[in-house]
């Protein structure tokens, strides 16, 4: 038995892309460097030390004087004998001028000035003394100062080269859309006639 059938055929439409990628290209250039270091500047000031050794006294008391010490030691006791002198003789003067008080003052001025040994006396004794040779030191001194110099920065930076190529999409119908439509079996029956659609 043949049913009646309506085919249909259809095809759909297509669409055809064609792209084109973009492109990009990015350079940088290297910055121009300009970089200056000025070096730094020490200033060193220095006092040196002075060591200060002073042994005459030790040297005096071995009687080791030096030609100056002795002749303002001769002349200190050339001058105080001279004046011991000038008062003994004021004072023999004296005695010899109140001769009538009584006494014998010529006698008492001759055993004065008579020539006895002198005595002395001695106990233990260093020499030389402690403490005679006198020292002094002074240390060193430094003083260090430094003078740093900023860097001088003359350096300039390069903007990047940018070359930008946008893309394409291009956009077309490939097929178009397409409907068939096809009867089988199928009859139109009217009055007294039969058609075959």
């Amino acid at each position: 038995m043949n049913f009646p059938q309506i085919r249909l055929q259809s095809q759909m439409a297509q669409i055809e892309m064609t792209t084109n990628s973009a492109k990009q290209s990015i350079e940088q250039p290297g910055p121009d460097l300009d970089l200056q270091q000025p070096p730094a500047e020490l200033h060193i000031d220095r006092t040196p030390s002075v060591l200060s050794i002073d042994q005459s006294e030790a040297r005096a008391d071995v009687d080791l004087k030096s030609i100056r010490r002795r002749v303002e030691e001769f002349a200190q006791n050339g001058y105080q004998e001279w004046l011991n002198g000038i008062a003994r003789r004021a004072q023999e003067g004296n005695e010899l001028m109140r001769i009538e008080n009584g006494g014998n003052p010529i006698a008492s001025i001759g055993k004065q000035n008579g020539k006895f040994l002198p005595t002395y006396e001695f106990n233990i004794g260093y020499v030389p003394k402690a403490g005679s040779v006198k020292i002094d030191f002074q240390p060193t001194k430094l003083d260090i100062q430094w003078d740093i110099k900023k860097p001088i920065n003359n350096s300039k930076a390069r903007k990047p080269i940018i070359d930008y190529q946008p893309g394409t999409v291009d956009i077309r119908l490939k097929q178009y859309q397409d409907l068939k439509i096809d009867f089988a079996n199928l009859k139109y029956v009217g009055i007294n006639f039969e058609q075959e659609i």
